[in-house]
Formats: C-alpha cells, sequence, structure tokens
C-alpha cells in the first residue's frame, strides 16, 4: 500500500473528515505501532496519523516521533503537511495568525533525535543504502518545495499567512515562563511550541518533503496574563476550518 502524501494533525487536529473511502490501520514499524487513517483527496491517496492520539493522551515527550515518521516512509509518502500549535513570541503575530516556518531552534532534553543510532538501516526506494553514523545537513530544516506549495495554495483561496519564521521547540509538557521567553526571543525566535521537534529532523533524514502550518493560539508567557491547553484548543476550533482548507488546496497543487 503507498500513498502520494501525509498528513499530522497536532493538537485540537484529530480527524481529517474530508478523507473519502477512509479505513483506519494499525501499521508496524521498528519503532511501534501506528494508527493510521487512510483514504482519498483530490483523486489523491493520503494518509492521516493524530500526532498525540486520540484524546489527546500523549504529552509532547511521550510522542513516538521515529515510529509516527517512519510509518509514512513505509507508506511511500513523498509530502508530509503537519500542523503545530504554538504560541507567539512576537505582537505582530497575534493569536490566530497562520504562520509557515523556515527554521527551528531545539531546547527539547530527552528525546530520541535521530534513526541512525548506529544499528538502525534504511533502505531507499531507488536502492540507496543509510546506516552506521550518519550527519545530517538541516540548512533548510523545512522542505522549501512544499513551504512554496502551502504559500501559493494560502494565495489561491485567499488566506492571510506569515511566510517564514523560527520555530522554538521546548520539552514541555509544561508551558515557558516569561524568562524563556524574553530569552528566546532575544536569540531570534518568533514561535514556541512542544513538537516541532524531533520530527522536523526526522523527516529530513527520511528525505521525505515536510512542512508545518503553524497555527498561533496565543501569546507566549509575559505577552499576556496566563497560558491554558483549555484556551489553546478553544481558539485552535475556530481556526481549523481555514487549516483544512489550506491543507486541502496544498494536496491538489501537489
Amino acid at each position: 500500500m503507498r500513498v502520494d502524501a501525509g498528513i499530522i494533525g497536532g493538537s485540537g487536529f484529530y480527524e481529517f473528515f474530508e478523507l473519502e473511502n477512509k479505513e483506519e490501520k494499525a501499521i508496524e514499524t521498528p519503532f511501534g505501532t501506528v494508527n493510521v487513517i487512510l483514504g482519498t483527496l483530490k483523486e489523491k491517496k493520503i494518509a492521516f496519523v493524530s500526532r498525540h492520539g486520540k484524546g489527546h493522551k500523549l504529552p509532547p515527550h511521550r510522542v513516538n516521533y521515529r515510529a509516527n515518521a517512519f510509518v509514512f516512509f513505509k507508506l511511500g509518502a513523498r509530502y508530509v503537511i503537519a500542523t503545530n500549535a504554538v504560541g507567539s513570541l512576537r505582537k505582530d503575530i497575534p493569536p490566530g495568525s497562520l504562520v509557515i516556518p523556515d527554521q527551528v531552534i531545539d531546547f527539547t532534553k530527552s528525546r530520541v533525535y535521530t534513526f541512525f543510532d548506529g544499528d538502525f538501516e534504511i533502505v531507499f526506494p531507488d536502492g540507496r543504502k543509510k546506516c552506521g553514523v550518519v550527519h545530517t545537513d538541516v540548512t533548510e530544516p523545512y522542505c522549501n518545495n512544499l513551504r512554496k506549495k502551502i504559500l501559493k495554495a494560502a494565495e489561491q483561496i485567499g488566506i492571510k499567512v506569515h511566510d517564514g519564521g523560527t520555530y522554538v521547540c521546548t520539552e514541555g509538557p509544561r508551558f515557558e515562563t516569561p524568562a524563556e521567553i524574553r530569552f528566546f526571543a532575544m536569540i531570534g525566535g518568533d514561535l514556541v511550541g512542544m513538537t516541532g521537534v524531533p520530527e522536523v529532523f526526522l523527516f529530513k533524514e527520511l528525505e521525505i518533503c515536510y512542512a508545518t502550518i503553524c497555527i498561533v493560539t496565543n501569546y507566549a508567557a509575559g505577552l499576556q496574563d496566563r497560558v491554558s491547553h483549555e484556551e489553546v484548543l478553544k481558539l485552535f476550533d475556530r481556526v481549523r476550518p481555514k487549516v483544512i482548507e489550506l491543507i486541502k488546496k496544498t494536496i491538489e497543487l501537489l
């Protein structure tokens, strides 16, 4: 079974009802089993994975990022579009904004960051193999080709998005302190979230074209009085239809 593209749904995005001929399968990977919803959209075969599982069961530091990424490799996906709920470090990127980041800063602490731990071997469709110690170039962490497709889709359907931005990934599950947020802003961060890493780097290792749509759900700590997960989900509910339309149009353009 092969698919044309994949979708990873983050916080507040646990289903993708627009898929036709849907079926749910538990697919085995070397890193664990992943529940995948398979279907069609715009005559393309699509695989959807909920990053946190149904009902948001997994906190950011316990997500099986390697299994989630590898299942798309196993299914032959050339493109993967993700969503991330994020906080804004900038007053000119208010809640409700959509940002297509182009850089990332990693402040996570305890996650498994690579497939290449010295033993694992990846065999690509063209017969190439990667194994042992592999140092992956991440000058361009997000696939610029897919980023351009998302930006073009937004333009065609009249949705405003921010082109570029630096995503700062923290360990979670707690929110950040105001002092941390001030520091992240000083070093060039624009957005803060808990799930962008190692996901972005794993797809880079797998040579799958990956990009994310960041949904700004709140200002980060210190830029507003308090931050709550309920607030995040409430705003995401309001923005979700726009995100779905953007994903659908992007897949049409692939």
